[in-house]
């Protein structure tokens, strides 16, 4: 409930009216069958008070009409509050899955997240909005009822109709507990298949290059079936519910009929009262189904607030820590010393005694096999992960003595995924960067070398690029990638092998652009496995195993013949060999 706490100290107060014209309704639900009764009885006099019955049946039409508006009221003041806690909660969980780092989303499956903030809120929105209100109307119509039938009719009676209610209670709660355990198996099945979907959606054009299509509806149905059966076996246990009230109260019915005939005929009751009860009878059937109902509900709803809760106990490892923090803009120095660095589920360390110092206006080349933590590098630099203090510092200031919004706004960054969102391309430059004009939009177009390329587009920068830029080739996303993050004119450029899916002619036109863009005093680290991509670059750091083993400018580093030159030479070659 804790989770809870900031929505009921602003909307907790809603619950009160709710409750106070829940049990208006509930009193008034239980008037008709003594009115209903009493008419019986007025019409069994040998002179009938046509104007008495009258009176009674005005009186059922005016309680009829006070059931429907204090009905009205309550279920807008609790459900509707309960759909204002489904809002707070997806807000509340979106917002902090926001300030989780990449650590957290390594080990998260995408489909478990969507059932966070679809199945489990749901649940949880029905657990404090149609349970509460069932389980409230439930308990004060039925005492109501009960206390009419027992003072107002006769104890007895009343007494032997509802023996049986307490078994079927404990029966009802033993199945809402198995109903708990399975229906934590059911989100896990809904997670699964999400997982599955979205996937597919994502890896359609592998998928298909592989004429994988069959394996994968393989994978899917066996996803599928296994959903099937976990819901079925759900149902199995919560569709005994409504067959087991109905056997149960049929037995006082039956007992109601029998004694409460007998209690007529010997004149301990009125026929008018007999009727009566059987309405207060027929109006507990109601509330102890819903204990049925909300003991299915509230289930659901706790094993749902429970994984909802764990996940806003998660807390990110990257935090605003210092508490003077350094809040004005980046000026464009980077100096690394001995950054030594280890991923947080353990392993080798990704960087080993890495150390070097760009001033504003210059360039940073790495290059570095697969896994030589040419990324790693970057991810610390955005503070994505977390260095040890005195390892990274901006002009002169310790990373962590700088605010994220100060130090991320400050970087333009282009991860290697090249991840764009369905929108349009104009949308997608503009992301980083809001209040972007056009003209500033067109501007990073250009220096991305990718706008007369837009401009063949059916609509130009208002063209949709698809789920994850699905309709445009790999040097397309690239390109609108880069000019994504030169639109809000960064102090430091860091292109994470963002010139890969490009060829030699459109990389030299954007290195071109790029040095006006150095030459006004941004600094930029660009990370490549080609060399061409590298050879301008003021200093160039090789990377192997996490360890710089080679430094200095292409000239230098062709000139030492280490794995730079062998690299470049084999890259060389290989373009050689195509042109031939």
């Amino acid at each position: 409930m804790g989770v809870l706490k900031g929505f009921f100290a602003k909307h907790g107060w809603r619950y009160l009216p709710g409750m106070l014209f829940l049990i208006m309704n509930a009193a008034l639900d239980v008037i008709p069958a003594r009115l209903l009764g009493d008419a019986v009885d007025l019409m069994r006099e040998s002179v009938i008070d046509q104007r008495a019955v009258l009176d009674k049946l005005c009186l059922m039409v005016a309680a009829a009409v006070g059931i429907f508006i204090t009905r009205a009221i309550w279920r807008s003041f609790i459900n509707g509050n309960a759909r204002r806690m489904e809002m707070w909660l997806r807000k509340t969980l979106f917002t902090h899955l926001q300030t989780l780092g990449m650590d957290f989303f390594n080990h998260q499956k995408t489909g478990d997240l969507m059932a966070y903030a679809i199945n489990d809120i749901n649940a949880i929105r029905m657990t404090f909005g149609p349970a509460v209100a069932l389980a409230s109307t439930s308990l004060f119509t039925g005492v109501f009822s009960i206390i009419q039938m027992s003072a107002g009719i006769d104890g007895r009676l009343a007494l032997f109709c509802l023996l049986p209610i307490p078994f079927l209670l404990v029966l009802i709660l033993k199945l809402g507990t198995i109903t708990r355990v399975r229906f934590r198996k059911v989100q896990e099945a809904f997670a699964d298949v999400s997982d599955r979907v979205q996937e597919n959606i994502s890896g359609i054009r592998v998928i298909k290059a592989y004429a994988q299509e069959g394996p994968e509806v393989e994978r899917f149905e066996s996803l599928n079936r296994n959903m099937l059966d976990t819901n079925v076996s759900m149902v199995r246990v919560s569709s005994a519910m409504s067959p087991m009230v109905a056997f149960i109260f049929g037995i006082s019915f039956t007992i109601s009929l029998i004694y409460g005939s007998h209690l007529v005929r010997t004149g301990v009751i009125t026929l008018g009262d007999f009727v009566a009860f059987n309405g207060y009878l027929t109006l507990i059937v109601s509330p102890v189904q819903a204990v049925a109902r909300v003991t299915n509900i509230l289930q659901r709803g706790l094993a749902s607030l429970k994984r909802y809760a764990a996940v806003l106990r998660t807390q990110p490892m990257v935090v605003d820590a210092a508490r003077n923090l350094h809040k004005g803009p980046l000026g464009g120095a980077i100096d690394v010393r001995n950054l030594t660095f280890h991923y947080p589920d353990g392993g080798d360390a990704a960087l080993s005694d890495v150390s070097f110092s760009l001033k504003p206006g210059k360039t940073l080349g790495i290059l570095g096999h697969t896994g030589s933590g040419k990324t790693t590098l970057c991810n610390l630099l955005l503070k994505l992960y977390n260095p040890a203090r005195g390892m990274v510092a901006f002009d002169g200031v310790d990373l962590h003595d700088i605010s994220l919004d100060t130090l991320r706004d400050g970087i333009g960054y282009v991860p290697q995924d090249n991840f764009l969102f369905s929108s349009t391309v104009a949308e997608n430059i503009r992301f980083y960067a809001p209040d972007a004009t056009m003209k500033d939009i067109e501007e990073a177009a250009r220096q991305a070398d990718i706008y007369d390329s837009i401009m063949e587009f059916p609509q130009g920068f208002k063209t949709e690029v698809g789920e994850r830029g699905m309709t445009l080739s790999g040097g397309q996303k690239q390109r609108i990638s880069i000019a994504r993050a030169l639109v809000k004119h960064p102090k430091v450029l860091i292109l994470d092998d963002a010139l890969s899916a490009v060829d030699a002619k459109t990389e030299l036109n954007i290195w071109q652009e790029l040095d006006g863009v150095f030459a006004k005093g941004a600094s930029g680290i660009i990370v490549a496995h080609r060399v061409s991509a590298l050879m301008h670059c003021d200093e160039i750091l090789v990377l192997e195993r996490g360890r710089v083993i080679e430094r200095g400018t292409h000239e230098q580093l062709m000139a030492l013949g280490g794995q730079y030159a062998r690299t470049a030479r084999k890259q060389e070659n290989a373009e050689v060999g195509k042109d031939e």
